[in-house]
């Protein structure tokens, strides 16, 4: 009986060690999937949104920020109001857009993360429209467009099993 007794320990106390390393596994697993989804969406999302702002691509952003963030977004809003110095001063090529992954935090098990990014545009392709040099002039704009940096606390939720960016708030 003093043996099956210890070996019904020593075998329940492997069991105890083997689940809690799978749970370990598990948690690390949901963890890095989260992480790559988010800083994917991060990357791509603030890079379209800058393509909007500098280029009125017109690109659908719904897909990675939320229709309330679309709503209240001050750049946006220049662009549809028709009041973007980008659009009435330049002509836009191109850009070289990055973003800095500062912080992130997100259990496996929540629907909310949040993160610090750093979003900076070191190279815009683009000059000043020939009909709008005067009024550039005026307002002592420079000949090639400048993006200023810009880091953001950015908050994101999960809907329908998809990340998606509900708020930036700007912290420099």
């Amino acid at each position: 009986m003093k043996y099956l007794r210890r070996f019904i320990w020593y075998a329940a106390s492997r069991l105890l060690i083997i689940l809690i390393v799978l749970g370990l596994l598990t948690t690390a697993f949901y963890f890095a999937m989260n992480s790559t989804n988010i800083y994917i969406i991060l990357k791509d999302g603030m890079a379209r949104r800058a393509q909007v702002v500098l280029t009125d691509s017109g690109d659908d952003l719904s897909v990675y920020f939320s229709p309330a963030y679309l709503a209240r977004d001050h750049l946006l809003m220049d662009v549809k109001n028709g009041s973007s110095i980008y659009q009435n001063y330049y002509d836009i090529t191109g850009i070289d857009h990055r973003i800095q992954l500062d912080a992130f935090w997100c259990w496996p098990w929540d629907e909310t993360a949040t993160a610090t990014i750093t979003e900076t545009i070191p190279g815009i392709d683009g000059k000043l429209k020939s009909t709008a040099k005067e009024a550039a002039a005026v307002l002592n704009l420079p000949q090639t467009p400048r993006w200023e940096t810009a880091r953001y606390v950015v908050t994101l939720t999960k809907e329908n099993n998809q990340w998606r960016i509900k708020d930036l708030t700007r912290i420099q």
